[in-house]
C-alpha cells in the first residue's frame, strides 16, 4: 500500500504531466509489466506530451501485456529511441482504435521503428509494398491498419502536416483499391480475362485529400478485352467491381477498411455499376447535371487498366472545364450548397464541422466554383486538391492573397480537427463532440495545452467565422456569375477575342479600345492578371451604356491613377457589386467620372455596404468643420471643404446613376447566401420610384451645399476675427436651396442676415458682416475643376440694387413697408442653412406672416402673381428655345408646377399648417390631402415636376455642365435617356414622354393657376 505522503507526491507529479485519472494512472504505473520503466522520468514526460496521457498509458500497458516474448524489447526500444517514443505514444494518446489494433497485433509497433526517407514520406509504391503480402480480405485489413498506424504516427508527432497526411491517406487508398482489385481478379480469373476495368477515384480520394475515415468515392469504367463480347465483358467487369467493393467494405473480425461508394456514377444508384467510356460520355453530354461536372473536377484514375483510366480522364476533362458555360451554372451551384445546409438536423448544425456554415464544405464549394468559372481559360487552376487550387487562384489574381492565406489557414485547422476527431475511434464523423473529456483531448492534440477546451472552442469559432465570411464573399460574388455568362473563350482576355468582342458590343473606336485593353492587361504582374479577369465582364457593362468607349477610357484613367494602390483591383474583384457599379458610373456621362478622377480613392465608396447611402447634414457638417479647423488659412480651409464636397457629390451621383439602372444593381440582382446579404450591394435608390430618386438627390446636394457653406463661413470668421464675429450672422437658403431641391448644377440662392452683438456699434457690425459676405463669395468662387458652387443673393430686398447683407431689423422694416408679392412668394422657400441658429429662427418668424398671410391673398394679389408669371414666360425663355422642351420655363415645366403650388400655399397656408413647407412635392401632397387639388391633377403635376428635375439632373450628369434643355448631340441625348430608363435606341421615346407629360401638366396649370 502506497504511503499517503508518497501518494500525494505522485499525484502532484501526474497532475503536472496532464493526467486526469490519478488513481488509475498510479495503479497502471505500478503494474509489473512496466517494472522496467517504473519511475523513469523520460517515459512520464513522453506520456505527458500526448493528447491524453491516461489513454496513452492504458494503450501502452495493453501493448506491453500483449508482447508474446514479454515487454522488455518494447520498453527498452521505447526508452532508447525518441522518434519511436514520440510516434507510438502520440498514437496511443490520440486513438483508442489504433491502440486496440496494436493490442491485437502486438508486433505492429515495429512499423514505427524505421526512419528511412521512404518511411517518412511514403507514396503509392511504398504502400503497395506494405500491402503486398495480404492474400485475403482479412489480411488486407490488418496490413491497411498497419500502414494507417504509420500515417497517424507521423501526423501526431508533426513529421507531416495535415495536407501531407491527407495525401498519404489518398495514396494508401489507391494502393488498397489496387490490392482489392488484384484479390478480385485472382478469385475470378475468367472475368479478368474478359474485360478491361479502370477505377476512377472521386471526391477526397481523387483530390489527394482523404480523411482517416471516409467513404472512398469511385467510378468504374469497363471495356471488352480483345475479341470479347461487350455485354459479357461488362457483366464480368461488374462482378469484379462488386467484389472489389465487398473486399473493402465488408466487416470482418478485423473490422472494415472503408465503404467504397459508386453513387457518383451516371444515374447514381439506378445506373449500371460499370459503363463503357462511350456510354459515360454520352450520358455526360446529354443528361448530366451541374453537380456531376463539379464532382468530376476531382476525378483521378487510380487502379485497373491505366490506359483506359487515362482515356477516361482525357475525355471528361474538357466537359468539366466547360461546365460553367451551362445556363444558370453559378446559381445552380449556389443553390446546391444552400440545400446541403438546409438538410443538416437543427440539433447538429452548430457542431457540424464539414457541412455546416463556416465548415469545410464552404471552403471547398467556394474554391471549386471559382475553379470551374475561371478554369475554362486558365489551366493552372485544374487541380483537384483544395489547397493547391486555392494557391493557384491566389497566384492568378482570382482571390486576394490575404484572403487565400486566411482561408487556407482555416481549412488546415478544420481538417486537422476533423482528423483528430476521427482518429479516436476510427469512425466516420464530422461532429465536434460536446463532452469536455473529448474536447480536452482534441484541444491538446491540436497543440492547445493551456485551457484546451476553452482554447479549442475559441479557435474553432474564429476559423469558422473566417470561412463563413470569405465563403459569402467569394461564393456569392456577383462578378462570378457575370464571368460565367461570357461566351467560351471570352473569360480570359486575348487580343483576338477582345477585338471581336469590341466590334460585337458596338464600340465606336475598337482600335483605341484595344490600346486601352493592352495597356491595362499586358504583362505578367498580378495587377495585369486581375485586369484580365475583370475586363471581359466590364466590356459588357460598358457596352450597356450610351458611350462604352468613354466608359473604357475612364476606367483606364482611374486604373492608372490607382495603379499602385493595392486595394483597388481587389475591391473590384471581391466586394459585392463594386465592379458593376464602377462600370455604370464611368460610362454614364462626364460629371461622376470627372469627380472620381479628381479623387480616385472615392472608388471605395462603390464597394462598402453603406457606400451609396448619402450622408446627412448631421454627419457632413461636423466633418467639414473639423477639417476647416485643422487647415492653415481660409483658402486651404475652403479647399478641404471642397474636397469633402467632391467626394460626397460623387457618392450622390454614383447612387443616382446606379439606382437609375434599376435591374442589376440592387440586392435582388444577385443570390445572397442563406440569411446573409451580399456585402457591398446596397439598394442605392431606396424606394424604386423616380420621385424617391429626385428627393434623394435634392436632399443630398442641399445638405452638402449647406455643410460646405458652413465650413467656408467658419473659415472666414476664424481667419479675421478668431472665434467670435462682432455681429450675429446667418445665411438663409432660398429657392431650390431652401426647398431642399438642389440639382447637381444648381446655384445656391441665399439671403445674408446679421444682428450686432450687445455693445457693438452698428456700423462696425455692418462692416464685419459685409466683409464676411465678400470674403465668403470670393473663397467659394476661387478657380477649381469641381462643379461650381455659386451663391446668388438676387432674391434679397431691392434685388441687385440692394445691400448684400442687412440686419434683421432692416429686413423687418423693408418687408413691412416695401415688400412686393413676389418677395412673399420667394420667402415660401426661406430656411436657415448656416450661421447663428437663433437668428435664423427669428428670421423665419419674421417671414411667416408674409408667406402665409392671414386671410390668404385677395384677388388683386392673385392677378399680380399671374401677371408676373405670364411676363416671365414671355421674357425669360431663351431666344430660339423650344417651349415644349425647356425644363425650367417651358410648358408644364418646373416653373409652372412650382408657381401653382406656391399660389396654393400663399392662399391657404395660414389656415392649413400642413402647407407650411419649403418643399414643392411635400406641399403638393398636403394640398391634395386637404382637397385643394384633385388626386389626378396632383399626380399629373408631380410627375411633370419629377420628370423635369430628372432631365436637368441627367443633363448635368451626362454633359458635366448645367442645362435646362435636352442635349442636341445624339450620344448625349441617348445617355440622358438611359439615365431615365430608356434603353438603347429609344431616346426619342424620352422626348415624346416629356412632351406628353408636360402637356398634361400645363392643362392642370391653366385650370388651377390661371383660372381656366
Amino acid at each position: 500500500m502506497t504511503a499517503p505522503g508518497r501518494r500525494s507526491s505522485t499525484f502532484t507529479r501526474l497532475l503536472r504531466h496532464g493526467f486526469t485519472d490519478l488513481s488509475g494512472a498510479e495503479r497502471l504505473l505500478d503494474l509489473d509489466v512496466l517494472a522496467a520503466v517504473r519511475g523513469d522520468s523520460v517515459l512520464l514526460d513522453a506520456l505527458g506530451a500526448t493528447a491524453d496521457p491516461d489513454l496513452a498509458l492504458r494503450g501502452l500497458v495493453r501493448l506491453a501485456e500483449a508482447q508474446p516474448d514479454g515487454p522488455r524489447e518494447l520498453l527498452a526500444t521505447l526508452l532508447g529511441a525518441k522518434p519511436l517514443r514520440d510516434r507510438l505514444l502520440g498514437v496511443l494518446g490520440t486513438s483508442e482504435a489504433l491502440g486496440d489494433h496494436l493490442a491485437r497485433h502486438p508486433d505492429d509497433w515495429r512499423a514505427l521503428a524505421t526512419y528511412e526517407s521512404a518511411d517518412l514520406h511514403p507514396g503509392v509504391e511504398e504502400f503497395e509494398r506494405g500491402l503486398a503480402e495480404a492474400s485475403d480480405p482479412v489480411a488486407l485489413r490488418v496490413a491497411y491498419r498497419r500502414c494507417l498506424l504509420a500515417i497517424a504516427a507521423r501526423d501526431m508527432c508533426g513529421t507531416t502536416g495535415v495536407a501531407e497526411a491527407a495525401a498519404e491517406l489518398a495514396d494508401l487508398a489507391t494502393a488498397t483499391l489496387r490490392a482489392a482489385l488484384a484479390l478480385a481478379r485472382t478469385a475470378a480469373p475468367e472475368d479478368a480475362a474478359l474485360c478491361r476495368l479502370a477505377v476512377i477515384a472521386m471526391g477526397k480520394c481523387g483530390g489527394h485529400e482523404l480523411n482517416y475515415v471516409s467513404d472512398v468515392d469511385v467510378i468504374f469504367v469497363g471495356e471488352p478485352a480483345d475479341g470479347a463480347d461487350e455485354t459479357k465483358a461488362l457483366q464480368a467487369a461488374t462482378r469484379l467491381a462488386s467484389h472489389l467493393m465487398r473486399i473493402c467494405s465488408e466487416t470482418t473480425v478485423e473490422g472494415t477498411i472503408w465503404p467504397v461508394d459508386a453513387n457518383l456514377r451516371p444515374e447514381g444508384r439506378n445506373g449500371p455499376l460499370v459503363r463503357t467510356l462511350s456510354s459515360h460520355l454520352a450520358y455526360y453530354e446529354r443528361w448530366a447535371k451541374t453537380w456531376e461536372f463539379q464532382a468530376l473536377l476531382k476525378a483521378r484514375a487510380v487502379a485497373g487498366d491505366p490506359e483506359l483510366g487515362a482515356a477516361y480522364i482525357d475525355a471528361v476533362s474538357p466537359l468539366v472545364w466547360h461546365a460553367a458555360d451551362r445556363e444558370n451554372f453559378v446559381p445552380d451551384v449556389q443553390k446546391m450548397r444552400r440545400r446541403v445546409i438546409d438538410n443538416i438536423p437543427v440539433t447538429e448544425v452548430d457542431r457540424e464541422l464539414k457541412l455546416g456554415p463556416g465548415g469545410l464544405r464552404d471552403v471547398e464549394f467556394a474554391v471549386q466554383l471559382l475553379q470551374l468559372v475561371h478554369g475554362r481559360s486558365d489551366a493552372t487552376l485544374h487541380s483537384g486538391t483544395t489547397l493547391d487550387a486555392l494557391a493557384a487562384l491566389a497566384a492568378g489574381g482570382y482571390v486576394g492573397r490575404f484572403d487565400a492565406v486566411q482561408l487556407a489557414e482555416a481549412y488546415r485547422f478544420l481538417r486537422t480537427l476533423e482528423h483528430r476527431i476521427q482518429l479516436f475511434r476510427l469512425r466516420r464523423t464530422h461532429l465536434v463532440p460536446e463532452d469536455d473529456t473529448d474536447l480536452r483531448r482534441l484541444g491538446r492534440s491540436m497543440g492547445l495545452r493551456t485551457e484546451p477546451v476553452t482554447a479549442l472552442n475559441r479557435e474553432w469559432r474564429k476559423h469558422a467565422s473566417v470561412v463563413r465570411r470569405l465563403h459569402e464573399k467569394l461564393f456569392y460574388r456577383p462578378l462570378l456569375d457575370a464571368v460565367a455568362q461570357l461566351a467560351p473563350g471570352e473569360s480570359r482576355l486575348s487580343a483576338k477575342a477582345a477585338g471581336q468582342r469590341l466590334e460585337a458590343l458596338g464600340y465606336a473606336d475598337p482600335a483605341a479600345a484595344l490600346r486601352h485593353l493592352e495597356a491595362l492587361s499586358s504583362g505578367v504582374s498580378r495587377k495585369a492578371a486581375i485586369q484580365r479577369t475583370l475586363l471581359p465582364v466590364l466590356l459588357g457593362w460598358f457596352a450597356d451604356s450610351a458611350d462604352p468607349d468613354a466608359g473604357l477610357l475612364n476606367f483606364r484613367k482611374v486604373s492608372d491613377a490607382l495603379g499602385k494602390t493595392p486595394w483597388y483591383l481587389r475591391l473590384l474583384r471581391d466586394e459585392g457589386a463594386a465592379a458593376e457599379n464602377l462600370a455604370r458610373v464611368l460610362s454614364a456621362g462626364r460629371l461622376a467620372p470627372d469627380l472620381l478622377l479628381r479623387a480616385p480613392e472615392a472608388v471605395a465608396i462603390l464597394g462598402a455596404p453603406e457606400g451609396l447611402e448619402p450622408r446627412s447634414r448631421g454627419h457632413l457638417e461636423p466633418e467639414v468643420l473639423a477639417a476647416v479647423g485643422r487647415a492653415d488659412g481660409a483658402e486651404q480651409a475652403v479647399a478641404v471643404a471642397r474636397a469633402v464636397r467632391r467626394r460626397e457629390l460623387f457618392r450622390t451621383a454614383a447612387a443616382d446613376l446606379i439606382g437609375s439602372y434599376g435591374s442589376g444593381t440592387g440586392p435582388e440582382a444577385t443570390t445572397p447566401g442563406p440569411g446573409h446579404p451580399v456585402p457591398g450591394h446596397p439598394d442605392p435608390a431606396g424606394p424604386a420610384d423616380p420621385g424617391a430618386l429626385v428627393d434623394r438627390v435634392g436632399q443630398a446636394v442641399t445638405d452638402l451645399t449647406a455643410a460646405t457653406i458652413a465650413g467656408a463661413l467658419r473659415a472666414v470668421v476664424r481667419e479675421q476675427w478668431g472665434d467670435t464675429l462682432p455681429t450675429r450672422f446667418v445665411i438663409i437658403g432660398m429657392g431650390r436651396f431652401g426647398g431642399h431641391e438642389l440639382g447637381y448644377g444648381s446655384d445656391a440662392d441665399v439671403l445674408f442676415v446679421h444682428e450686432p452683438r450687445e455693445g457693438v456699434d452698428e456700423q462696425e457690425a455692418g462692416r464685419a458682416a459685409n466683409a464676411v459676405v465678400s470674403e465668403l463669395r470670393r473663397l467659394l468662387q476661387l478657380p477649381t475643376a469641381d462643379p461650381p458652387l455659386l451663391i446668388d443673393a438676387d432674391l434679397r430686398p431691392e434685388g441687385r440694387s440692394g445691400p448684400l447683407v442687412r440686419t434683421l431689423k432692416s429686413y423687418a422694416a423693408y418687408y413691412r413697408r416695401w415688400s412686393l408679392g413676389w418677395e412673399s412668394q420667394a420667402l415660401l422657400r426661406a430656411e436657415p442653412m448656416a450661421g447663428d441658429p437663433d437668428l435664423g429662427r427669428r428670421f423665419t418668424e419674421l417671414a411667416d406672416p408674409l408667406r402665409y398671410p392671414a386671410g390668404g391673398l385677395d384677388e388683386p394679389a392673385v392677378r399680380e402673381i399671374r401677371r408676373l408669371k405670364a411676363r416671365m414666360e414671355r421674357e425669360r425663355l431663351p431666344r430660339g428655345a423650344d417651349p415644349t422642351l425647356h425644363t425650367k420655363l417651358g410648358r408644364g415645366g418646373l416653373s409652372d408646377v412650382e408657381w401653382t403650388v406656391q399660389l396654393l400655399q400663399l392662399r391657404h397656408g395660414y389656415e392649413l399648417p400642413e402647407l407650411r413647407t419649403t418643399r414643392t412635392r411635400r406641399a403638393l401632397a398636403a394640398a391634395r390631402e386637404a382637397g385643394l387639388i384633385g388626386e389626378h391633377e396632383a399626380r399629373t403635376l408631380d410627375e411633370a415636376w419629377v420628370l423635369a428635375t430628372r432631365v436637368r439632373n441627367g443633363v448635368m450628369l451626362v454633359r458635366g455642365r448645367a442645362g435646362d434643355t435636352f442635349p442636341s448631340d445624339a450620344r448625349e441625348l441617348a445617355a440622358v435617356a438611359r439615365y431615365l430608363g430608356h434603353g438603347p435606341g429609344h431616346a426619342g421615346e424620352l422626348v415624346d414622354e416629356y412632351r406628353r407629360t408636360t402637356r398634361r401638366a400645363r392643362a392642370v396649370v391653366e385650370e388651377l393657376f390661371y383660372g381656366g
